[in-house]
């Protein structure tokens, strides 16, 4: 667990490293030939670039796995751009599913690779894949999404090791799900998300809208947002983590226009469960005939509240772009 903990705390290191470097300057106490076999392993997944030999040997982590809106920041503001956003993303999405780690215990995990005393270890896990995920998020926007990556999302954020068949992890899910909620006239209510059956043929038209999204504006980006955030989680296609991935795939339109992602405080959970819920259950169950969207109009009241909550990641982008360059 300590030497898997120190990888993940390096991996962490170099992918803001927006500068060549040499082993000799990563920090920590690994042995130098532990930290060469990881820099061999990364190198060959195409996470980073080698250049030079021997005492000359230069490691960078790969340009094209850089997220667009990072260039309208000057160079040297990058890494700590990149480092807040990845904990801000991580903690508030985490958060909202119920993680008690705070801001500061997210980036302490993140950044030290040590954990929290008195809380859970698989707390800590979930930190620790959610921020995996976002590397795979930006590793993937230079293709188009697919079925397999959506897969390799979820075993991400799914850290739990689960052997009951019937909860697969990198699979869509084989068992009817659903939730029960209470509406505001105190009525409750049981939501019925898509059955297995159906569960294909909804994530191929999903897949679809976000890969012909197209460049968008400010306002678009979203209502693209809450629009496939809530189809997403109106199919429910996984056994669980569904939120989770909802909030990482109905970023990837917004970040290849170039725009940084929205996130959802955890402040406003409660609005923002109970929005989700209204739209779902004035939908109704989705299935191959009623398509992902079968009430486009039914989405307003979702991408208003959308729109209000991108100011917070808007204001991080602006406060860097907004630096003078060395």
């Amino acid at each position: 667990m300590a030497n898997k903990s120190a990888q993940n705390a390096t991996l962490n290191w170099v992918k803001t490293q927006l500068r060549p470097f040499s082993i000799h300057e990563i920090p920590g106490q690994v042995p130098e030939r532990t930290l060469r076999r990881w820099l061999s392993e990364w190198v060959a997944q195409g996470v980073l670039q080698r250049t030079g030999a021997k005492r000359s040997t230069r490691y960078q982590y790969r340009q094209d796995n850089l997220p667009p809106f990072l260039q309208q920041v000057p160079q040297q503001y990058r890494s700590s751009l990149l480092k807040q956003l990845r904990d801000l993303w991580t903690h508030t999405s985490t958060a909202l599913e119920g993680n008690t780690l705070t801001l500061g215990d997210t980036h302490f995990i993140l950044e030290e690779g040590l954990t929290i005393s008195g809380k859970p270890l698989q707390e800590h896990q979930e930190v620790v894949g959610h921020a995996r995920a976002i590397e795979l998020v930006y590793q993937g926007l230079a293709g188009p999404l697919t079925e397999q990556r959506i897969f390799d999302l979820h075993r991400a954020v799914q850290t739990e090791v689960v052997t009951d068949i019937y909860k697969p992890n990198g699979a869509w899910k084989n068992e009817v799900n659903g939730t029960y909620v209470v509406t505001p006239d105190n009525q409750q209510v049981f939501i019925e998300y898509a059955a297995p059956s159906d569960v294909p043929p909804l994530m191929k038209e999903l897949i679809a809208a976000i890969n012909t999204a197209g460049e968008m504006s400010l306002d678009q980006a979203a209502h693209c947002y809450a629009r496939i955030h809530a189809g997403f989680v109106h199919i429910h296609p996984f056994w669980d983590g569904n939120g989770r991935l909802a909030r990482l795939l109905a970023n990837i339109p917004l970040l290849k226009s170039g725009l940084p992602p929205l996130v959802i405080p955890l402040e406003e959970r409660r609005a923002y469960i109970q929005l989700l819920a209204e739209y779902e259950i004035g939908v109704g169950q989705l299935n191959r005939r009623t398509g992902v969207w079968p009430n486009e109009a039914a989405l307003a009241d979702f991408s208003a509240f959308c729109v209000q909550q991108y100011s917070l990641t808007m204001a991080l982008l602006e406060k860097y772009s907004g630096q003078e360059g060395g």
